[in-house]
C-alpha cells in the first residue's frame, strides 16, 4: 500500500473522499435554479490532485466523469501560479472539456491558505450558453456558432470575482439570473468539497492526505487490472451508424448515417479500444472530441469488467484501457467542427458498440443495447405569463438493455446518462407548455427470453406563443439491438402535432424551428433490445408482462406463439399455461 496507512484507515480515508464528492452533489442539488440541475441532475462532482487526476467522484453522469480530468489538466495547463481564493471557469471541447453546455467550474483546495491539495470540479449543463437557438442545440457547421468558449479563464482571484469575465459571460446567455444561480450552486458545491478535504488533512495530516491521493488511484489500477486479467484474451468488433448529424445537403430530405467502427482488444490485464475505420468528422454536431469517445468506453468496460460496482472510478481506474481513434473523425474531432450533439449522441453510440463487441467473447457479462440517446428537446421564447424569456431543456429516458439473466429496466435514463426524471408539475410551473403524455410505451422493449427495457412517450403542447424549438436524438434508423437471439427495441421517432392532430415527421436532428400555439411535440424514446431467444421466455413473465401492458396481445403472439386470451393465470390449475404448451 502506497500510503503506509493501515488497510482500516486506508478504507476510512478512501471512503471519505469520495462522500465528499458526494456531498458536492447534494449541495449542487438543493442550492440550484433550474431543474434541469435541481431535479434532473445534469451535472458532476469530482475531487483532483495536485496534476488534476480524478481522486474521487460522486454517483454523477457518466459521460461527464471519463472527461473531467482533461478539463482540470488543461486549466492547470494554462493556469500559471494559482492562489487560494482562486475559481476557474471553462467548458470548451477542444481544450479538455466537452460540449459548450458543460460548464466547468474548478477552484483549488488550500490548507489554512498555504498548502494546496488538490482541487475541486464541478460540470454543470447550463440549459442555455448562447448561439442562434434557445438552449444553444441548433445544428451548425462550425463551433463558433454552438455558443459562447470559454477556455479556462479566471472568475475569481484570490476570492475576488474578475467582473469582466462576468459581464461577458452573462450578457451571451438567454436567462442570466437563472444561470447565475446555477453558476452560484457550483461554487457552494466546491466549497463544500474543498471543506471535506481540508478537514481529512487536519485529521490525518496534509502528508497522509496528498499520500491517499496517489493511493486510491493505484488501488483501483490493482483492481481493473485484476479483473481483466481474470477474461481470456481476444479481439472482437462490432460496428454501427448513427442517424446522422442534423445537416442536411440541397435537395436531400433525410440525413446521410455516421459510421463508427470499433474494435476491443483484451491482453492480458489491459484493454484496447480502436476506432480504425470510423467516418471523417463530419459537418453537423455529431463530432466527439477524444475525451468523450473515452468517457463513452470507461462507461462501458466499467460495467463489463466491474458489475457489482467495487472498484472506485477514477484516473487509475483507466490507466489499463487505452483508446485508439484517428485524428479528423467523428470520434477524435479537429477543430472548429461543431461537437454539441456527440457529447451524448455519440456516447451513447460508442458504449453501444462496447457491448455488442464484447458480446462475441463474453456474452455473460454484456448488455443488450438500451435507448442509444437522450432525446433532447428545447424550448425557448418570452412566456406569456410573465413576460420574462425562458429556456427548457429536457432529456428523455427510454429502454435499458436487457441482461443475461434479467429483462431492462423501463423508462430510464439509461446507459451513460444517469439523469432523473423532471416532473411534469415542475414542467407546467416553470415554461408555458402542458404535458398531454406522459406514458410507457408498448411494445417498444425488444422481445427475447429476456425483454429489453420499455421507453417512454412524452408530448408538449406550446400555450400562449409560439416557442422556438430543437430536437436532438438518436436511434430514429437503427433501432437498439439484441444479443444471443434477442430482438432490437422499437426506434425513436418525433412528430410536430397540430391542433387537429395531424402529425408531421421530424428528422432526428436539425436547426430550431418555430411551434405555434396549440402545436404540440410529440417524442417516443426507442425501447431496448432483447435478451436470448424469445421462445425460452418463462411464460410467467408473458404473463406479467400482458398485465402491465409492457406488451400487447399481438406482441405476444408475434413473438411468443402465445394467445393471450387463453392464457390462465391461475396457478392453482398447475402453472402458467400457454398456447404453446408451456407450464
Amino acid at each position: 500500500m502506497t500510503t503506509g496507512l493501515d488497510n482500516v484507515t486506508f478504507q476510512v480515508v478512501k471512503n471519505s473522499l469520495i462522500s465528499a464528492a458526494e456531498e458536492m452533489k447534494i449541495v449542487l442539488a438543493k442550492t440550484a435554479y433550474s431543474p434541469l440541475l435541481k431535479l434532473a441532475g445534469d451535472y458532476s462532482c469530482g475531487i483532483f490532485d495536485i496534476q488534476g487526476n480524478m481522486v474521487a467522484q460522486g454517483p454523477d453522469i457518466p459521460i461527464h466523469l471519463g472527461s473531467m480530468p482533461h478539463t482540470v489538466r488543461a486549466i492547470l495547463s494554462v493556469s500559471g501560479e494559482v492562489a487560494p481564493g482562486d475559481v476557474f471557469i471553462h467548458n470548451d471541447p477542444y481544450f479538455g472539456g466537452s460540449h459548450l453546455p458543460d460548464v466547468n467550474v474548478v477552484a483549488p483546495i488550500y490548507l489554512d491558505d498555504k498548502t494546496l491539495l488538490g482541487y475541486t470540479c464541478v460540470r454543470a449543463h447550463w440549459p442555455d450558453i448562447g448561439s442562434a437557438s434557445p438552449g444553444s442545440y441548433g445544428a451548425t457547421s462550425e463551433i463558433y456558432g454552438e455558443g459562447l468558449r470559454l477556455p479556462g479563464v479566471r472568475l475569481y482571484t484570490q476570492g475576488r470575482l474578475n467582473n469582466d469575465i462576468d459581464s461577458i459571460i452573462f450578457s451571451n446567455v438567454r436567462t442570466p439570473e437563472e444561470r447565475r444561480g446555477d453558476l452560484s450552486a457550483q461554487l457552494a458545491a466546491n466549497l463544500r468539497g474543498a471543506a471535506r478535504v481540508q478537514e481529512l488533512a487536519h485529521k490525518y495530516g496534509t502528508d497522509v492526505v496528498l499520500g491517499m491521493m496517489t493511493g486510491v488511484q493505484d488501488y483501483s489500477e490493482r483492481m481493473i487490472r485484476t479483473q481483466l486479467e481474470r477474461l481470456d484474451d481476444g479481439e472482437y468488433s462490432f460496428e454501427d451508424f448513427c442517424d446522422g448529424d442534423g445537416i442536411l445537403s440541397f435537395g436531400q430530405t433525410e440525413d446521410d448515417p455516421i459510421w463508427v467502427r470499433l474494435r476491443v482488444k483484451k491482453h492480458g490485464d489491459s484493454m484496447t479500444i480502436d476506432f480504425a475505420g470510423s467516418d471523417p468528422q463530419v459537418e453537423g454536431p455529431m463530432n466527439a472530441p477524444l475525451a468523450v469517445t473515452a468517457s463513452g468506453v470507461y462507461t462501458a468496460v466499467k460495467m463489463i469488467i466491474d458489475p457489482n460496482d467495487l472498484i472506485p472510478p477514477n484516473s487509475g481506474t483507466w490507466r489499463a484501457v487505452d483508446v485508439v481513434a484517428p485524428e479528423g473523425s467523428v470520434v477524435n474531432v479537429l477543430p472548429p467542427a461543431p461537437v454539441v450533439y456527440a457529447n451524448h449522441e455519440m456516447t451513447h453510440r460508442i458504449a453501444d458498440l462496447v457491448f455488442g463487441a464484447v458480446a462475441q467473447g463474453y456474452p455473460e457479462r454484456a448488455l443488450a443495447c438500451s435507448q442509444g440517446t437522450s432525446a433532447i428537446l428545447t424550448l425557448g421564447g418570452q412566456d406569456p405569463r410573465t413576460g420574462q424569456r425562458y429556456v427548457s431543456y429536457e432529456t428523455l429516458g427510454g429502454g435499458m438493455g436487457a441482461r443475461p439473466n434479467q429483462d431492462g429496466i423501463n423508462a430510464v435514463k439509461a446507459g451513460i446518462s444517469n439523469t432523473m426524471n423532471t416532473p411534469v408539475e415542475e414542467l407546467e410551473m416553470r415554461f408555458p407548455v402542458q404535458v398531454d403524455h406522459y406514458e410507457i410505451v408498448p411494445d417498444s422493449g425488444g422481445p427475447g427470453q429476456y425483454r429489453g427495457g420499455c421507453g417512454v412517450r412524452r408530448e408538449w403542447r406550446v400555450l400562449g406563443h409560439t416557442a422556438t424549438a430543437t430536437i436532438c436524438c438518436e436511434r430514429t434508423k437503427s433501432p437498439p439491438f439484441g444479443l444471443q437471439g434477442g430482438h432490437a427495441g422499437a426506434p425513436t421517432s418525433v412528430h410536430v402535432v397540430d391542433p387537429q392532430g395531424n402529425r408531421d415527421t421530424r428528422n432526428s436532428k436539425g436547426p430550431a424551428f418555430p411551434v405555434p400555439e396549440n402545436y404540440s411535440i410529440a417524442y417516443e424514446v426507442a425501447g431496448a433490445g432483447g435478451y436470448g431467444p424469445p421462445a425460452n421466455r418463462n411464460p410467467q413473465s408473458i404473463q406479467e408482462d400482458l398485465i402491465n401492458g409492457y406488451i400487447t396481445p399481438q406482441q405476444a403472439a408475434q413473438n411468443y406463439g402465445v394467445d393471450a386470451s387463453v392464457m390462465v393465470c391461475e396457478y392453482c390449475v398447475g402453472g402458467w399455461v400457454s398456447s404453446r404448451g408451456q407450464t
